[in-house]
């Protein structure tokens, strides 16, 4: 991978193959100390969020990038898996519309995907 930036772009793709739903990335980088990216996203069932959260796993494991921390994968409501420089928010539609995290980070810069 070239950049944070490319690497959020393919996490994001890695969730839509999966049928992911309002894939969004955010550019924390001037508001965050701990990461420079989010990849927010979500899924319709329990069985979908972890579908997607395995296939942004495996597909980074083939590029030689390795998850640094899990949570939320037995729950699966909501999943975050930490790259480093990009955090990856794998949301059940439902925690997502409760937790509301893109207002919470409301100055962050949208990238299109």
């Amino acid at each position: 991978m070239k950049s944070t930036q490319s690497l959020a772009y393919f996490i994001s793709n890695a969730a839509l193959d999966k049928k992911a739903k309002d894939v969004r990335i955010l550019n924390v980088s001037n508001l965050s100390p701990i990461t420079d990216y989010f990849v927010i996203c979500s899924g319709s069932s329990t069985i979908q969020v972890k579908a997607i959260a395995d296939e942004i796993e495996d597909r980074m494991a083939e590029k030689g990038i390795k998850v640094r921390h899990k949570e939320g994968y037995h729950t699966a409501r909501w999943i975050l898996l930490d790259y480093g420089d990009v955090i990856v928010h794998v949301f059940h539609n439902e925690d997502r519309e409760f937790y509301d995290i893109e207002r919470l980070w409301a100055d962050a810069i949208a990238v299109n995907v």
